[in-house]
């Protein structure tokens, strides 16, 4: 029997609109039930790729006994975090402040009836592990606290969200500085993983705004060692595993430190900003490698990922309630699949082994594809084991796909279309084509929506992610077409993003049902406030300095901890080095200093060369960024007074 979110649009809801636990989609039906009935709410926030979630759906959620102990004491409430990133980013909040470290998902928080919380938890398993009690027994111990010991849980609520959201907002601000580059050199260095790449210890995710501000600071600073360590972890990355050497394209994250097991879900934004990333690593080497990394991953998003030229959000990382099962492979049918391509059989055993297959297998007994060097393969057979391999994928069932469009994230993949575009002009017309049906089906009268399905109507308003990411595809469309109504468009959303969320040096995330800080710490994708700081900048270059000014309000407001810790706030790190390096420009002006200008055109984007001589200082520029080899600014300065 169907529940109470048969109706809903979300993907992940409708995955549970026939489990047993009577759910409600977040709403005032369920509130008034709640408050009617005096029962405190469960609620389960997650997505439909996340592989815990599914976990403790198939434990909990389809098991008769448990939803009949959460349909009598409990009202049961189901949010997509996709769908309402508000909800989660409050509830995430929520978590962090109880338990003193981040959340993930699921989410299983417990409500009162006025929606006060009180208790919270991520995965909880169906029996006694992990040092954690049951779901069926913690159900009880809540529902026993609920009727008997209300009073002293209401109090924890109130505590928790008197913390949540302080009277007094304190600001602590500091000297931006050039010190904040080696301070984000010196950080990376030592959270550098120098045998396998990327930072830190498993999981291992793949921190894209973290290499792209490496491959600029290469570009600041001329260091080897920064440009070794980002071109390192793009290499180990796409050996398999993590990247997908069969049908292309990246999972979320890898759960050893070699890259080799991820969870297998492939989200857009990480493929957006992967593309964008290998692409300026291109640039940098002009090695054909990283070029073909991004147009592969590409190729793969509008292949699988794509309908009416808009992004579905992610894909499943399991099937048939097995994880992995349509990545991975046994070692007898890989020959089996070898045999029938027409590869010799005498090559059968060093191609198994090149590609990292054996009779053990390297996951769970089956085997993922894998290549010790995939800059330079020179395996033989290669491209028919390939080709071999994914024949047989096809006979399987494909992963689920969320088919959600949500805007923030279309807005990554069309600005690496568009950066791909300058590459090979055959992907020009696909990104104009895509950010052209996204502004149409999510900016009807001049609305911006968040998220949708294809045939349906938006209802979800925008939150300022959604905004700023796709302020910045408005930005890249100008610079790559020069046509004027994509940068009109620009201003015009961030105007309106300007008076929704900005307050005095601050941004919301979101000012509905919940308000809700943005955060300038990047975690999957790069933070919203930097993402918007970036629009800003590049329109107060190409429409109206008076921009600049919320730049700075903002870069004030947040110094403290970008200087202290820049390394975790990647790409605000990049904006306060774009901010300083402009009065460099500005000094020049002051003085009225002549630059020679020298178009580049080998870089990645349509830079300018500043110099005042071919072996003195420069520094390269565009509306989005600016760049020198040159390690004392001053110098720079003292360079070009001379030759004038």
């Amino acid at each position: 029997m169907a529940n109470h979110l048969k109706n809903e649009h979300s993907p992940y809801l409708q995955q549970h609109a026939d489990n047993p636990v009577d759910w409600y989609p977040w709403g005032e039906k369920a509130f008034q039930k709640a408050q009617k009935e005096h029962k405190p709410i469960f609620l389960s926030i997650g997505y439909s790729s996340c592989h815990w979630c599914h976990v403790m759906e198939h434990e909990s959620f389809e098991n008769e006994k448990t939803a009949k102990i959460l349909n009598k004491y409990f009202i049961s409430v189901k949010v997509d975090r996709e769908e309402r990133p508000d909800i989660d980013k409050h509830f995430q909040d929520v978590y962090r402040l109880m338990n003193g470290r981040p959340g993930g998902w699921p989410t299983s928080i417990f409500l009162t009836e006025d929606l006060k919380p009180f208790y919270s938890a991520t995965y909880i398993p169906d029996e006694p592990k992990y040092g954690m009690m049951s779901f069926t027994s913690l159900l009880e111990v809540v529902a026993d606290k609920y009727k008997n010991e209300k009073d002293s849980l209401v109090n924890e609520a109130d505590r928790i969200l008197r913390h949540l959201n302080p009277k007094e907002d304190k600001i602590q601000a500091t000297k931006l500085d050039e010190s904040i580059i080696n301070r984000v050199i010196g950080q990376a260095k030592q959270l550098f993983d120098h045998q396998n790449g990327g930072f830190n210890k498993a999981p291992k995710f793949p921190q894209a705004s973290t290499l792209d501000l490496l491959l600029d600071l290469y570009k600041l600073t001329g260091d080897k060692e920064t440009l070794n360590m980002a071109l390192f972890s793009l290499s180990s990355m796409a050996k398999g595993g993590l990247r997908d050497l069969v049908d292309g394209g990246f999972c979320r994250y890898s759960t050893d430190n070699e890259w080799l097991v991820p969870h297998f879900e492939k989200m857009t934004y990480d493929n957006a900003l992967l593309s964008s990333v290998y692409l300026k690593a291109y640039h940098e080497t002009h090695n054909d490698f990283y070029k073909n990394i991004a147009f592969e991953t590409i190729n793969f998003m509008l292949e699988k990922m794509s309908e009416e030229k808009l992004f579905y959000s992610a894909s499943d990382a399991d099937t048939e309630g097995e994880e992995g099962k349509y990545f991975v492979y046994s070692y007898d049918k890989a020959l089996k699949s070898f045999e029938k391509a027409g590869i010799p059989s005498k090559a059968h055993h060093k191609l198994a082994e090149a590609l990292h297959i054996t009779k053990e297998g390297n996951f769970e007994g089956k085997n993922i594809i894998r290549v010790d060097d995939p800059k330079s393969i020179d395996i033989p057979y290669y491209k028919e084991a390939i080709e071999a391999l994914k024949k047989r994928r096809e006979k399987r069932t494909y992963p689920f796909i969320d088919k959600k469009i949500i805007v923030s994230w279309n807005a990554m993949m069309v600005t690496a279309l568009f950066r791909a575009g300058r590459t090979d002009n055959c992907y020009l017309k696909t990104a104009v084509s895509s950010l052209d049906k996204l502004l149409s089906t999510m900016y009807p009268n001049s609305q911006l929506f968040h998220s949708t399905l294809i045939g349906k109507e938006p209802k979800i308003q925008a939150f300022l992610e959604d905004y700023a990411f796709l302020g910045e595809t408005l930005i890249e469309a100008y610079e790559s077409t020069l046509d004027e109504t994509y940068l009109i468009i620009a201003t015009k959303l961030t105007n309106t993003a300007i008076e929704k969320y900005y307050v005095h040096g601050k941004w919301k995330f979101s000012r509905g049902e919940f308000e809700t800080n943005a955060d300038i710490y990047d975690s999957s994708y790069p933070s919203s406030v930097s993402t918007m700081l970036s629009v800003l900048y590049s329109i107060s270059s190409l429409v109206d300095i008076v921009y600049k000014k919320f730049v700075f309000k903002t870069l004030e407001v947040y110094s403290y901890d970008v200087m202290r810790q820049p390394i975790s706030t990647p790409r605000m790190s990049c904006m306060a080095i774009r901010y300083l390096k402009d009065d460099i420009i500005i000094k020049a002006k002051e003085k009225k200093l002549k630059l020679h200008i020298t178009e580049l055109d080998d870089l990645s984007y349509p830079f300018s060369l500043i110099k005042g001589d071919t072996n003195d200082g420069f520094m390269l520029c565009n509306s989005n960024s600016c760049f020198g080899h040159e390690r004392d600014f001053d110098g720079i300065m003292k360079v070009l007074e001379k030759r004038q």
